[in-house]
């Protein structure tokens, strides 16, 4: 990419893309493409040629997603596998159709068997069952990433794609109803009284990574890396839900009592990405836990509480 190319980031109004559009604009790019979703329905291919054949994007981003929490993609599993397939297919097919130099397609740690080896390396996709509560998101996941594989095999088309660990920041969603566990959290906290109830037993280990530096990993592979094989993007380092709770607890400087729901799933068990092909790359986070539930928190906050 030159400074003036022609960057279309799809999602990006999202948690991802919005990140994505910083963080290029910080490097000065200058020339990025964006499209809301209430103008530009990413689940029609009519719309989604037409925006391609007037707007000829030559890097696309592919950041949109219908995304959510435990809750609310075992609630709304069809809604899930279908707005997906059909986002990453009319994109993935039209980059190829219309000439794009480069496509960049975000996946999902959750496409990783539920009891995969620790830490979870690429090349056990596919070797076990996934997590039973978000399959559908899964399997549109895997099929996102298995067509920019193939498109490359087929037509030599520049497609890569990443799978990020669990990601927070800026811009997430904090509906208690479909968001993800961090900002499920930090609306719990900072908007409680007496009493927090927390999902589960606390014993889950997660990974989690700011948005800030997922953006810029997106930025640098799409800068320096040209191969079929996706990478995990994460920090390597994993923390329990019950001590993420702690921890989101002091910075939020709640006094009250914190309810632990065993009635309610805890997920997979733990889920850390092995990183080491993206460091080996000389790609590094920035951003520590304590450091980007701080900013979360802040940023909750001033647009939110």
């Amino acid at each position: 990419m030159d400074r003036n190319s022609r960057i279309y980031v799809a999602g990006h109004k999202g948690l991802v893309g919005s990140a994505i559009v910083q963080n290029l604009q910080r490097k000065g790019y200058s020339n990025i493409i964006t499209k809301p979703s209430a103008s530009l329905d990413l689940r029609n291919q009519s719309d989604v040629e037409t925006f391609f054949r007037y707007n000829k994007p030559e890097y696309v981003f592919l950041a949109a997603a219908k995304v959510g929490g435990i809750l609310d993609n075992a609630t709304y599993p069809a809604d899930y596998i279908y707005d997906n397939l059909m986002i990453q297919n009319n994109v993935i097919k039209c980059s190829r159709v219309f000439d794009v130099e480069k496509l960049l397609f975000l996946g999902s740690s959750c496409i990783y068997p539920k009891f995969a080896q620790q830490p979870i390396k690429e090349e056990y996709l596919l070797s076990n069952y996934l997590e039973e509560s978000n399959e559908a998101y899964a399997i549109a996941k895997i099929a996102g990433l298995k067509m920019t594989q193939h498109f490359r095999k087929q037509y030599g088309s520049n497609f890569i794609a990443c799978m990020p660990t669990n990601l927070y920041g800026p811009n997430d969603n904090f509906d208690l109803n479909s968001s993800h566990v961090i900002p499920a959290l930090i609306n719990k906290f900072v908007n409680a009284k007496d009493e927090v109830v927390c999902w589960g037993d606390g014993s889950a280990m997660r990974e989690f990574l700011y948005v800030d530096d997922m953006a810029d990993a997106c930025v640098f592979m799409m800068e320096n890396y040209n191969d079929s094989q996706f990478l995990n993007i994460g920090t390597g380092q994993d923390i329990s839900i019950k001590e993420l709770v702690e921890m989101i607890a002091e910075l939020t400087e709640f006094k009250g009592k914190i309810t632990w729901d065993t009635s309610k799933p805890n997920g997979t068990p733990r889920k850390v990405l092995d990183v080491s092909r993206l460091n080996n790359l000389g790609w590094y986070p920035a951003t520590s836990l304590r450091e980007g539930l701080a900013k979360s928190i802040e940023w909750f906050k001033a647009n939110y509480a």
